[in-house]
């Protein structure tokens, strides 16, 4: 018999949750450009449009660690619901509202919602993985995320229209369906979190300060990497087509090669359990942010299309490495009682990315040339490789010998399985 811990029974769990975040997910990557072109129907300059942008970043940073503590003392699946409706009604009354001040509260409320199924979602997939299934389990998780991601913005883009004044009409159309979209999430929402792991500590148990979980050995590296890519992600999506437009790249031209970066990525995470076999973890985090990172400065290159086409692809297949491993490096270096902490604290390093990389990005390319962004990432991308080489963080040695303390244990969710030594 096998001594292999197992996390419940198959991982159905594990598909739903993928199939719900593809909904939620989906739903944000229709709305925010949705919100932007409402928000310019309503009289929004650059300015304004960047404001509400930056909301949906910024207010959950107020909270991602609070959430973050509450997790790690209890259940993370109501999270998901309440992440669903908070998205779901965010979306929609900003398609409701006349007010530029109201757009950018509903669009931080929008926020608000996707840090908190984000925060419920990703702890439930480090409870409930085994230590050799995390980097497998994360990486099928984040298909959901790229789903959302290669679908919404082509369904936005097929409902909004700015022909003959409508673009207030239809911008408001789109953010109602995205509400009813995020809303499907719900049917995926059952049986997800297994009971045995629902309740990891008590609530009266010590909280970890923030200060030691950043001290802790890789989890600085994993915030880290998970910033770097994804800044170059969002600039990636933000500013092709502002290079397209320089070269005379035809926008649906630019769509396709945005969806090709976003396919490859998918084909990554599908494909993440050999590489690993293959190349072992660290080698594949360093080497994907490598040559993620070339890949990124060559885009500041004129080159022809097709050769941009394929550095795309495998740009956007070496983009998919570095979250969830980022995901797992986390968890394991993070002190068993704030794992959910830690995970919340790389999402609020990643928004803080998405607030500081648009504006270094539009600093640089007014100053320098829009071609510059990309240099800039490119070298973050590297620094990010720099990191991949410093190792895993904390490592849990089996104790050995007649003199051994304990016994060598296991960890499946938040219990330990101690099995005796032989």
């Amino acid at each position: 018999m096998s001594d292999r811990p197992r996390t419940g029974p198959g991982r159905g769990w594990l598909l739903r949750l993928v199939i719900a975040f593809a909904f939620a997910q989906g739903a944000v990557s229709m709305a925010r450009p949705a919100v932007s072109y409402r928000a310019l129907a309503l009289g929004a300059d650059e300015t304004a449009v960047g404001v509400i942008a930056g909301v949906y970043a910024l207010l959950p940073l107020f909270v991602a660690v609070p959430l973050g503590r509450r997790t790690d003392h209890g259940r993370c699946a109501p999270l998901l619901p309440l992440g669903v409706l908070l998205i779901s009604g965010g979306c929609a009354l900003s398609g409701l509202v006349s007010s530029l001040p109201a757009m950018a509260a509903w669009s931080g409320v929008m926020g608000l919602g996707h840090l908190c199924f984000v925060i419920g979602a990703q702890s439930i997939v480090a409870r409930q993985s085994a230590p050799d299934e995390q980097d497998r389990n994360f990486g099928h998780f984040t298909i959901g995320a790229s789903l959302g991601q290669l679908i919404g913005p082509v369904a936005a883009g097929s409902l909004i229209s700015g022909q003959g004044g409508a673009l207030g009409r239809t911008s408001a159309l789109a953010l109602l369906v995205s509400a009813g979209v995020c809303a499907l999430a719900l049917t995926s929402l059952w049986r997800i979190e297994h009971r045995r792991t629902a309740d990891v500590r008590p609530r009266s148990a010590a909280k970890v300060p923030v200060r030691s979980i950043l001290s802790a050995r890789g989890v600085p590296a994993g915030i880290l990497i998970s910033m770097a890519v994804l800044s170059a992600t969002d600039i990636l999506t933000a500013y092709l087509p502002v290079v397209g437009e320089h070269r005379s790249i035809a926008p649906a031209t630019v769509g396709l090669l945005l969806s090709l970066r976003a396919a490859a990525t998918i084909a990554c995470r599908l494909v993440m359990t050999p590489l690993l076999r293959l190349l072992g973890r660290r080698t594949l985090l360093t080497g994907s942010c490598l040559i993620a990172g070339l890949l990124c400065a060559a885009v500041a290159l004129p080159v022809p299309v097709p050769a941009l086409a394929v550095m795309l692809a495998v740009l956007g297949f070496c983009l998919g490495v570095g979250q969830p491993l980022s995901m797992t490096t986390v968890v394991r270096a993070a002190p068993d009682a704030a794992r959910s902490t830690a995970l919340a604290l790389r999402l609020t390093g990643n928004r803080l990315g998405q607030v500081a990389a648009p504006a270094a990005a539009g600093l640089i390319a007014g100053s320098v040339g829009v071609a510059a962004p990309f240099v800039l990432l490119g070298a973050g991308l590297l620094g990010a490789a720099g990191l991949g080489l410093r190792g895993e963080g904390r490592t849990r040695p089996a104790p050995v010998g007649p003199g051994a303390a304990s016994p060598p244990e296991t960890r499946v969710g938040g219990r330990s399985n101690r099995r005796p030594v032989p």
